[in-house]
């Protein structure tokens, strides 16, 4: 008898949150990074539900970090690649959305459960994952396919190549020219990659994120980026170009997380839900040109994004992209080497 008036308490429950949340309304804030979500699904959520939506950007990791660390409250959900998925947890600044309950959390594809801290999914939904490599301008560059040929053309031509201002990606370079793990704890290791990209700072113009403007305008020739940039290579591709570099290169996932000082945690977790339907999953493939996590959205990209190389690259290519993990107390080795990158 206990155990029925517990699975009826239960089921009492179940109902009720679902009957909360098919009838939300107020408010919902959202840290994103920048351009990383399709606008009309937040116009979309927000006329279904009546929730008034608001959404702040941040550049990095460390910077998303930073601020939540320094106090900033109102915000719901963040979305961390997984090594920052997983300290963010470590530091116990989220809570469980169990969005592994929800409906459609059976078309996440499990090959993006990455997280160590979170294997199960009881935190974070995985969002989106992509490959980090070169975009470049094809009237300076007709053809490009390895890190090698970048750097030689930097070499031969001074001022006209850019990298990604972060340590991790740009090291991760270093360490991948060098045959090393992008998640190496070694201090020999790392020096090696920090000697490396010190030996072709000379011929970067800058360590920067908003490269596309200036690979499009002619200005640099070609620039460290993320598959993102594949969006303009479709929109112009005559003239852009994008490669997932031959040597290899580094990967990236973000997932979204709800914060343990979320304002809103029932219409965060009703957006978390909103997002797993496979044609808002497909809607934001299309906008992000990312890999999609979502299975049932995959037929319904345009044949455009399921057959790109670099957006949904071959068994072989994926191979050699490594993801980023949690270093702890060892990214201060990477710390110390970046900042000698920047200073020197």
């Amino acid at each position: 008898m206990k155990r029925t008036i517990t699975r009826l308490a239960g089921v009492a429950s179940v109902l009720l949150m679902t009957t909360q949340l098919a009838s939300a309304e107020g408010n919902l804030s959202l840290y994103n990074w920048g351009d990383y979500i399709n606008p009309e699904l937040i116009d979309a959520f927000s006329k279904e539900y009546s929730v008034d939506v608001t959404l702040d950007t941040y550049s990095t990791n460390e910077e998303m970090l930073a601020r939540i660390q320094a106090g900033a409250s109102g915000y719901d959900l963040v979305w961390p690649s997984v090594h920052m998925h997983d300290i963010m947890q470590k530091l116990d600044l989220l809570q469980p959305a169990h969005p592994n309950e929800m409906k459609g959390w059976e078309n996440i594809d499990k090959g993006a459960m990455r997280s160590h801290e979170d294997p199960n999914g009881d935190y974070c939904l995985p969002y989106a994952w992509g490959a980090v490599g070169i975009l470049y301008n094809k009237e300076q560059i007709p053809e490009l396919t390895s890190w090698k040929e970048f750097f030689e053309y930097g070499k031969e031509h001074p001022g006209k190549i850019t990298m990604l201002d972060d340590l991790r990606e740009t090291l991760g370079v270093g360490l991948i020219m060098n045959g090393a793990s992008v998640n190496s704890r070694d201090p020999a290791e790392v020096e090696k990659a920090e000697a490396y990209i010190l030996e072709q700072k000379p011929n970067i113009a800058a360590f920067r994120y908003d490269v596309i403007p200036l690979v499009t305008s002619g200005d640099i020739a070609a620039g460290h980026y993320y598959v993102g940039g594949v969006l303009n290579v479709l929109q112009n591709p005559d003239l852009l170009g994008f490669v997932i570099p031959e040597e290899g290169a580094t990967m990236y996932q973000e997932d979204v997380c709800l914060l343990k000082t979320a304002p809103n945690p029932d219409n965060a977790k009703l957006f978390m839900e909103f997002l797993m339907r496979p044609e808002n999953a497909a809607k934001n493939s299309e906008r992000l040109t990312n890999g999609v996590v979502n299975t049932a959205a995959v037929d319904l990209l345009p044949e455009e994004l399921k057959s790109n190389p670099s957006i949904n690259p071959s068994p072989e290519v994926r191979a050699k992209l490594q993801i980023f993990e949690d270093l702890g107390k060892d990214l201060r080795i990477y710390t110390r080497a970046w900042d000698r990158i920047k200073a020197n």
